[in-house]
């Protein structure tokens, strides 16, 4: 017969740990991020991108939710990789949260062993 071993995860109660935060404000975050690390100008950028200053600026702000197709302009116009940012974002909320677990996993239910 098989016994069933819990596999306990020590978690911190919703109580202790900060919101997690929206997409947009880290997205946002991470664009300004990287356009001040070049020393762009925001009105620069959103000409190159195609956009308006205030639009770029709201996203920047994480007032706005951008399409594919205007995060794909941004950071066309910032000349940085997607993949680069989404993995820059991933990390950035990892280590707000302090969580190691890779995206699409969820934490380890009980675990049954054979006896």
């Amino acid at each position: 017969m098989a016994d069933i071993l819990p596999f306990h995860q020590k978690r911190a109660s919703t109580a202790d740990r900060e919101p997690e935060p929206l997409w947009r404000d880290v997205l946002g975050q991470s664009l300004r991020a990287a356009r001040e690390e070049q020393g762009g100008r925001l009105v620069d950028v959103a000409e190159r991108a195609g956009i308006s200053p205030q639009y770029l600026s709201e996203i920047e702000r994480g007032r706005k939710e951008p399409s594919s197709e205007m995060i794909a302009a941004v950071t066309g116009a910032l000349g940085v990789d997607l993949a680069d940012l989404l993995v820059g974002i991933a990390g950035s909320v990892r280590r707000r949260h302090g969580t190691g677990l890779a995206v699409g996993r969820r934490p380890a239910g009980p675990v049954l062993m054979a006896a």
